[in-house]
C-alpha cells in the first residue's frame, strides 16, 4: 500500500518539484495551495494521510496556525519546509506539533530520506497495539508508569497522550537511568539520522516531553540538563 503525503505550499515551482520526485518513489500525492485549502482538504481526508509537509509562510492561513489545528485533532507527522530558517520559527513551528523541519534549499535525496524516516518511525509506533503479554516492559519511574510493549505512559494513573518522538525520548532516558546523553545521541538515537548540530529541534522536543511528564517543567524532577553536555534522567 503506498503511503499518502500532503503538501500544503504556495510556490508552484516547489510544489511540482516535491509533488513529480514523490510520484517517482512511489508515494502517492495530494498538494494544497495555501492553509486555508490545506486545512479543508485534511478534515476532508479524514485521516488518510501518512504526512503532512507544511511551508511556514502561505497566503489565507500562515503554516504555523495550520499545524496548531492540525494537532488538535490528529498526530499525523509533520514536517516543515520553509525559507525561514531562523531559530525562532524552528522553536515556534516545532512547538506547535511538528516533527521535523529542513530548510529552504533543499535537495529532494535529503527531503525523502526525512520523509522514510519520519512515516518508518510512525508507522512503528502505530502499529504497536495493546495485548497481554507473558512478561510485560513496564518502568515504574516515581509517579510514572511507562508500558514499553504498548507504548503507553501513565502519571499517577492518568493516561499521557505523547507523540511518537516524546514516547522514545522517554524510554532512552528511562530505560538507562543515570547515562548522561548529548543532544548528537539523542538526535542519533530517536531521530535515526546524523546530527548536524540543530539544537532546536532537541530543545523543543525536550521541552514539550517536561511540559508533560514533570509537575514543574522549570524544575525538573526527571529529565535535567548538564549544562554544555547534554540530559540525564535522574527521577525515579
Amino acid at each position: 500500500m503506498k503511503n499518502s503525503v500532503f503538501i500544503i505550499e504556495d510556490d508552484q515551482a516547489i510544489v511540482e518539484m516535491v509533488e513529480n520526485y514523490l510520484i517517482k518513489e512511489g508515494y502517492t500525492v495530494t498538494v494544497a495551495g495555501d492553509g486555508e485549502e490545506g486545512l479543508a482538504k485534511f478534515e476532508q481526508a479524514q485521516g488518510e494521510f501518512d504526512l503532512v509537509l507544511v511551508d511556514l509562510m502561505m497566503p489565507k492561513v500562515d503554516g504555523m496556525e495550520v499545524i496548531r489545528r492540525i494537532r488538535v485533532h490528529s498526530l499525523v507527522p509533520i514536517l516543515i519546509m520553509s525559507a525561514k530558517d531562523g531559530d525562532i520559527d524552528k522553536a515556534l513551528g516545532l512547538g506547535f506539533g511538528a516533527d521535523d523541519y529542513i530548510a529552504k534549499p533543499f535537495s529532494m535525496i535529503e527531503l525523502s530520506a526525512r520523509i522514510k524516516a519520519i512515516i518508518r518511525r510512525a508507522t512503528q509506533y502505530a502499529s504497536i497495539e495493546p495485548k497481554a503479554e507473558p512478561e510485560q516492559q513496564i518502568l515504574m519511574m516515581g509517579d510514572l508508569r511507562i508500558d514499553l510493549n504498548n507504548y503507553a505512559v501513565f502519571k499517577n494513573h492518568e493516561p499521557i497522550k505523547l507523540t511518537s518522538k516524546e514516547f522514545e525520548i522517554l524510554k532512552l532516558f528511562a530505560a538507562h537511568p543515570n547515562r548522561v546523553y548529548t543532544k548528537a545521541h539523542i538526535y542519533s538515537q530517536v531521530w535515526n539520522d546524523d546530527y548536524y548540530g540543530d539544537e532546536n529541534v532537541i530543545n523543543v522536543h525536550m521541552s514539550r516531553l517536561r511540559d508533560k511528564i514533570e509537575d514543574n517543567p522549570s524544575e525538573p524532577r526527571y529529565i535535567k540538563t548538564l549544562w554544555g553536555i547534554g540530559y540525564k534522567w535522574e527521577g525515579g
